[in-house]
């Protein structure tokens, strides 16, 4: 079966190799738009943009299945908190929601987003690294290590396809 990833970043292209590696699945990764915003301010926005990119990964490539995963930020009482959202899109057009860990950010980086930054590009100002959000990304920086990105999204690439077998078995609640 052709699996597509929406996205060239190797944290999430590896999230799904390393957690699908076997299934005897072909997986390939194209890079398609989000059409949110780049920097999404709302679940509601991330999840979109992760449905986006399923379904144009799974149409562009011809794919059976297309995930798409996308990481955002989100108000909340306790501060700016970073989110992050997949969708998994079929090719009749049934689709899964999955969302994941939850972190506040410091009060300067919350600032900093308020303002119009991306948080991928003040994560580089704050550790030098300019492919931080390729690697261990703000949730690997603010857990030390502990968790990263992959990992993050491992973890709803696993919900997201546990959910489609889940819908293929013959015991559909």
């Amino acid at each position: 079966m052709k699996v597509a990833v929406g996205t060239k970043n190797p944290a999430k292209v590896h999230a799904v190799k390393d957690t699908l590696i076997r299934e005897t699945i072909h997986i390939a990764s194209v890079d398609v738009p989000s059409n949110v915003a780049s920097q999404p301010f709302s679940d509601e926005e991330t999840m979109t943009g992760a449905l986006n990119r399923a379904k144009a990964a799974a149409e562009q490539t011809g794919a059976v299945l297309g995930f798409g995963l996308e990481g955002g930020v989100v108000r909340t009482v306790a501060g700016l908190m970073l989110c992050n959202w997949g969708a998994l899109y079929h090719e009749d057009g049934r689709h899964w929601i999955a969302g994941g860990a939850r972190l506040p950010l410091p009060d300067e980086v919350a600032k900093r987003l308020e303002q119009g930054e991306e948080l991928g590009i003040i994560m580089s100002s704050i550790t030098g690294d300019e492919a931080v959000r390729k690697k261990e990304g703000a949730i690997g920086i603010y857990t030390s290590g502990l968790v990263s990105r992959k990992e993050m999204f491992s973890q709803i690439v696993k919900l997201l396809y546990g959910q489609y077998l889940a819908s293929t078995t013959q015991l559909k609640h």
